[in-house]
């Protein structure tokens, strides 16, 4: 037979626990974004990273402008330089992710916010929107640069979304190295990996053949150069590039969510 607990004893007065409401999935996804933006934004190598691109950006524009050899506009010069400036939001999508997983805090990370796909999403949308930001700076301070030094035309003939096509670009691309980093989870492969493509294998194949027009940074360069391409036009190359980032996103999130870490 049960014994009953007698009246007045501890028995009666044991305490039960508390079951706190989970948080709607809206609130739960913003949490997650404001937490992962401030993680990024706080992390000195990224934070070292935007300046250092906005910096070069400005400084290679005043360099390279030549107010009476080179372009007359100062939107040219911003354009020949973004092959270089893709370099800091490359890092920056790196860095995103794999300085988690090189001291380990990703643990810490996941045992916060146990929904891996919602981490994921906060974290390529918190990567996107400061490589956004980095790009728009970059392209501003390349552009305000390079127009004091040649004091000629701001843009010449070009259109002003060109200069929006071009921060555009380098936020996807910073997007697609952050992904390849959730895939590598590490830091040199996907940096090695990326900076490869876009400096020695698209250029290198691009003089080879047509078929190089498919690499994501060769379609995505018709955001800004809409007539370098004679098959994709500036709303068919981009959707290349998005091709290839739900391609990658689409294995970073199966491994993200399936992986022990």
């Amino acid at each position: 037979m049960s014994r009953r607990a007698a009246p007045g004893s501890d028995a009666e007065h044991v305490p039960v626990p508390m079951r706190f409401p989970e948080p709607e999935p809206g609130i739960e996804a913003a949490r997650t974004f404001a937490a992962e933006l401030v993680k990024l934004v706080t992390l000195p190598a990224a934070r070292a990273t935007v300046l250092g691109t906005i910096a070069v950006s400005a400084g290679m524009a005043a360099l390279t402008a030549d107010p009476e050899h080179g372009p007359a506009d100062a939107a040219s010069t911003v354009f020949g330089l973004i092959v270089f400036l893709q370099i800091g939001t490359v890092l920056l999508g790196v860095l995103t992710t794999a300085s988690e997983y090189a001291g380990g805090q990703i643990r810490t990370t996941l045992a916060a916010t146990p929904r891996r796909v919602v981490l994921l999403a906060a974290k390529s949308a918190a990567c996107l929107m400061v490589s956004a930001l980095t790009g728009a700076l970059a392209v501003g301070a390349a552009l305000t640069s390079a127009w004091l030094v040649t004091e000629g035309s701001l843009l010449g003939g070009a259109s002003p979304w060109r200069l929006v096509g071009a921060a555009v670009y380098l936020s996807l691309l910073g997007l697609l190295a952050h992904l390849l980093a959730v895939v590598a989870r590490a830091l040199l492969p996907p940096l090695v990996l990326v900076l490869a493509l876009v400096l020695i294998v698209s250029p290198l194949l691009g003089g080879l053949t047509e078929h190089a027009r498919w690499l994501p940074d060769r379609a995505g360069q018709l955001l800004y150069l809409p007539g370098a391409d004679t098959v994709f036009t500036p709303w068919t190359g981009p959707l290349v590039l998005c091709g290839w980032l739900l391609a990658v996103g689409a294995v970073a999130a199966l491994l993200f969510t399936h992986r022990d870490v």
